[in-house]
């Protein structure tokens, strides 16, 4: 056999083989609960004089940088820092070239007090007009303790753009934590999609909460400083301390963590919408109103009557509680949620959920409840093919510790469920396919242990467009012989 026949041959089969993940993914069969167990290193926060918490050097050094998107379509970015000893300049200066900045950019500054603790001057610099598919040095600060970083522009907004997302949730500061966010360094992912649960700063009291979230912001800097993270917030930010006279939920968060909710017209930083790449990504507030006619709930109807799967095929939804979980941790506490948004999920066609809360990690199979009510319907839920598949992505590695008491038997909705501290990726290859990894933080190694071929909802369901799917395969089939 030729060399060219066997490539063919075995590209023929690598498209075979998808289609039978496929099918293991809309059809509901057995699931795995496994029962691998794992030594992991104790559930308590790195201590403060640890070097992954250093100030950097020199006088009023910017520190805790993070960028998120910008902008709706992702040519813009918000580049946020704290200065510690005076607010010093909100400005960013940047160009496409290493130390030659062309171009300045100026933000606003802001602090607050939480308790008796005063936050550092917190600046937060929107830098817009960038150039698709670019990189771009950045520099703050003055003088000595001036910093200077990158980051890399997604591609313009394509229906076959590939483009590798990362997928953290509940991540905290513990050494468990430490060996997620490095394993995770070196997926290649280009962007994080945070599912909630920063800092777990509430876990502490008095100055000591707003101590953690500056040391949080230092230890996560080698990745926030170079990618985006698209935030989304979770239970352990909401800081609800009457003891301590501070009763306004999200005030650290909101301070720190700016989202562009006003470029997709949301009333709330809690709730947004961007694009990136061939992905339109919506996140969603747990703990905020969203039942009818509150201000989420209107937003997401008209959000979602925005997307156009012509320009981005791919819908993501963040999320921070989970509608799906079989995990006797927060058991059914997504499910008000589910109640208000899971048809519109469906008829959207919403190819995947991803949420946090539950320290532990599971996969769903496309299923629906839709059919049930109070009286009358479907008790549990069944398979759907219109419906996404819900992931769990709880397990950064939190001082809370693991969730290992999964409910037994195990749901026939879920198709693989482990304890054990890890992230995901997700790999969109094209407008019909994305490759999807879970990996254990297994001892300090990085083990791809859940993975399957993500078929997109509406471009590999409608009929309509498969003669157009069946005139790009040559294309497909290019991009997988260069793997």
């Amino acid at each position: 056999m030729s060399g060219v026949t066997m490539m063919q041959s075995l590209l023929v089969q690598l498209i075979l083989t998808s289609f039978v993940f496929l099918s293991s993914v809309n059809n509901v069969n057995a699931g795995i609960t496994s029962i691998f167990i794992r030594k992991e290193w104790p559930s308590v926060d790195i201590p403060l004089d640890n070097e992954v918490f250093a100030v950097p050097t020199g006088y009023n050094s910017p520190q805790q940088v993070h960028i998120t998107q910008g902008d709706y379509d992702g040519n813009a970015v918000i580049i946020s820092w704290v200065t510690a000893d005076e607010p010093g300049s909100s400005k960013v200066q940047y160009g496409t070239s290493e130390k030659k900045y062309e171009f300045t950019a100026e933000g606003k500054m802001t602090n607050y007090t939480f308790y008796k603790y005063n936050s550092g001057y917190i600046h937060h610099v929107l830098v817009d007009g960038l150039e698709y598919d670019t990189k771009y040095y950045y520099k703050i600060g003055s003088g000595d303790s001036a910093r200077e970083f990158w980051f890399q522009t997604p591609p313009e907004i394509s229906l076959d753009v590939s483009y590798k997302f990362g997928i953290i949730g509940d991540l905290g500061q513990t050494y468990n934590s430490l060996s997620t966010l490095e394993h995770y360094m070196q997926s290649g992912a280009q962007t994080v999609l945070f599912v909630g649960d920063l800092a777990y700063a509430d876990r502490y009291q008095y100055n000591d909460i707003g101590i953690r979230w500056d040391s949080w912001g230092r230890f996560v800097e080698r990745s926030t400083a170079y990618q985006p993270w698209i935030w989304s917030a979770g239970n352990h930010e909401i800081e609800y301390m009457p003891y301590m006279d501070e009763v306004v939920p999200f005030k650290s968060y909101l301070h720190r963590h700016p989202t562009p909710h006003l470029a997709c017209k949301s009333s709330s930083p809690m709730w947004y919408a961007s694009r990136r790449a061939s992905a339109h990504i919506i996140v969603l507030s747990s703990y905020s109103p969203f039942v009818k006619y509150t201000p989420q709930w209107e937003w997401l109807r008209e959000e979602l009557k925005r997307v156009d799967r012509e320009k981005t095929p791919w819908l993501i939804v963040l999320m921070h509680v989970p509608i799906y979980n079989s995990n006797e941790a927060h058991f059914m506490e997504g499910e008000s949620m589910r109640a208000v948004f899971e048809e519109w999920f469906i008829h959207y066609k919403v190819d995947v959920i991803f949420a946090g809360h539950v320290h532990a990690y599971e996969r769903s199979y496309r299923i629906s409840n839709v059919r049930y009510n109070v009286s009358s319907g479907e008790r549990y839920p069944v398979p759907d093919k219109s419906a996404p598949v819900y992931i769990t992505v709880g397990d950064g590695g939190n001082q809370e510790g693991l969730a290992g008491r999964f409910r037994d038997p195990q749901p026939e909705y879920s198709a693989f469920r482990e304890a054990s501290y890890g992230h995901s990726t997700l790999e969109i290859r094209n407008r019909s396919h994305a490759f999807y990894h879970w990996n254990r933080n297994d001892d300090g190694k990085k083990v791809a242990t859940d993975s399957f071929v993500l078929h997109n909802q509406y471009w590999s369901n409608n009929l309509r467009r498969r003669k157009l799917k069946k005139q790009h395969l040559r294309s497909v089939l290019g991009r997988l012989a260069s793997y």
